[in-house]
């Protein structure tokens, strides 16, 4: 892949994040609501950190040449009919080694309940079995974020086991669940 693409959906339209977003990307993420449940987003959100984010991002998407191991690729997701952006949707840690990569996502919270994350997910899961030609996909989120794990399961995952104490936010372990598909099982939701 030496290009990040764009990918559409009914609703969504998944693109590369540019630097013109990073105002809203602030405010949706800097809700305490939205980053309680991130693990590595801080809070408060601070001025230039978004920018910075976003400036990091377009580095890493144009080195996007390693044959073992790429890159994230981190898709802004945002309203088809009028462009505005909602979250983002992440595909991390990808492995050409051992065919596997990681999903991460987050919303604004004025999209929280309308289907969009889990429109997304289907969206980034085919990407990764057709386009990337990975094996499995897996993703992890804390225990008391249910509505993460309905997506994953809305989006054909299955549950693999309970992490305890698997990561820290705000001074406090969380346990955490990891959920996976793998190409079979994409393969026979075709079927």
């Amino acid at each position: 892949m030496k290009e990040q693409p764009t990918l559409t959906t009914e609703r969504l339209i998944l693109r590369p994040y540019s630097l013109s977003d990073a105002k809203e990307l602030q405010r949706l993420i800097g809700d305490r609501n939205v980053s309680d449940t991130l693990q590595l987003v801080p809070y408060p959100y601070l001025d230039g950190m978004a920018e910075e984010w976003i400036n990091h991002q377009t580095i890493e998407q144009s080195d996007v040449k390693n044959t073992h191991y790429s890159k994230d690729i981190h898709f802004a997701i945002t309203n088809r009919q009028y462009g505005f952006l909602m979250g983002t949707f992440s595909i991390m840690n990808i492995s050409k080694v051992t065919d596997k990569a990681e999903l991460g996502y987050w919303l604004g919270k004025p999209y929280w309940g309308k289907g969009y994350c889990t429109e997304a997910a289907k969206t980034a899961v085919k990407f990764c079995f057709e386009e990337l030609r990975l094996n499995r996909v897996f993703a992890t989120h804390m225990t008391r974020n249910t509505r993460s794990g309905r997506v994953m399961e809305k989006i054909g995952m299955k549950h693999e086991g309970h992490m305890r104490q698997y990561g820290k936010k705000w001074d406090k372990y969380e346990d955490g669940e990891m959920w996976a598909i793998l190409r079979s099982d994409y393969n026979n939701q075709l079927a």
